[in-house]
């Protein structure tokens, strides 16, 4: 696909500096972009070589200094690319097919130009909206409703019961719905304890692949809209995840978690069972929080420690071994002295 700069800034709202007509087919790095390719500069570092790109075009910050090349002047060049991404390489949309190898149950509705690929499994009475994507060995359980414009990537199980949204990405080998982690113990053995509920997945959310998402014990574990999770996220059953919040590769939370509005939780960070992440917190990488994390601000380590504490921490460890050898040099000191002083006390 072909995209003329004069579209390109219509697209993103920008402000154009050169020729309007240029053609733009590709995108690529800073570095390695060609005349037909454009690309984004933030930051001094790239800004300051915007005459070095061979770039067609470049996205840049409102104030960018002028240079000899195409520039697209936005409020954030690099939200502007990702746009212009999904221009210049949109996602293929498999022809409206039913396979020969998908089983389909009973009072199944489908919407308009619904994919079903290989050997996909739908059960009684789901549902899918117009232009849903199943892809090659999805399950769909029984009473599960998919919105439209939903894509379901191979080998996904969507559990009965459970709610996806529109707009809906859910990656490969995820699963959806299975049964929480809870059992009763009566001493000798653990009772299992069923799970009624269900998995709500709002819309425009993102699903990585490999997550584990349980479904409530009662009621529902819900994500809520905008939300995106990295690979191999686990949401136990019962938690709540607020809008647009991050959840980033390994992650795990515990039962009936609740993350406010525009958090990120950081890689293989872990989260007790019952705690609160306040809206716009950030959860660093490898945290174990074990209490709730107020709104807005940021825990790092395990034990969690407000961030600028655990900074302070980390920059102590490589000291221990010279901190250690100066308290047993004070210690020596202090029992020579000690042992002078008393010594001068009986002679008096």
């Amino acid at each position: 696909m072909a995209i003329t700069l004069k579209d390109i800034a219509a697209e993103v709202h920008g402000e154009l500096s050169g020729d309007s007509e240029t053609r733009i087919t590709g995108a690529a790095p800073f570095e390695e972009a060609g005349p037909g390719d454009i690309t984004f500069a933030e930051g001094r570092k790239f800004l300051k070589r915007l005459g070095d790109t061979h770039a067609g075009a470049v996205l840049v910050p409102k104030d960018a200094p002028e240079a000899e090349v195409g520039l697209i002047r936005v409020d954030q060049p690099k939200v502007a690319f990702a746009k212009i991404l999904k221009l210049l390489y949109p996602l293929p949309v498999p022809p409206p097919e039913v396979h020969a190898t998908a089983h389909l149950g009973d009072n199944v509705s489908l919407g308009e130009d619904v994919f079903i690929g290989p050997t996909v499994s739908v059960g009684n009475n789901a549902t899918l909206g117009d232009r849903v994507q199943l892809h090659a060995g999805a399950v769909i359980g029984q009473d599960v409703h998919i919105g439209r414009d939903t894509i379901i990537h191979p080998n996904v199980t969507v559990l009965d019961h459970c709610r996806i949204g529109r707009r809906v990405l859910i990656k490969a080998g995820t699963v959806i719905g299975s049964d929480g982690f809870g059992f009763a113990h009566d001493g000798q053995v653990y009772h299992k304890i069923r799970h009624l509920g269900i998995v709500q997945i709002d819309d425009d959310v993102e699903i990585g692949a490999g997550n584990t998402i349980d479904r409530a014990t009662f009621g529902k574990t819900w994500i809520q809209q905008g939300v995106k999770t990295d690979n191999l996220v686990h949401i136990a059953h019962n938690c709540i995840v607020g809008k647009n919040s991050v959840i980033v590769a390994g992650a795990m939370m515990a039962g009936s978690v609740t993350v406010g509005e525009n958090v990120i939780i950081a890689g293989q960070a872990a989260i007790a069972q019952h705690l609160t992440i306040g809206d716009n917190a950030i959860v660093g990488p490898r945290a174990g929080i074990s209490k709730s994390v107020p709104p807005g601000e940021v825990h790092s380590g395990n034990p969690q420690t407000p961030h600028m504490v655990w900074l302070k921490n980390q920059r102590l460890i490589p000291r221990l071994p010279e901190l250690k050898k100066q308290v047993a040099d004070m210690e020596r000191r202090l029992k020579r002295l000690e042992r002078k002083t008393n010594g001068d006390s009986h002679d008096n």
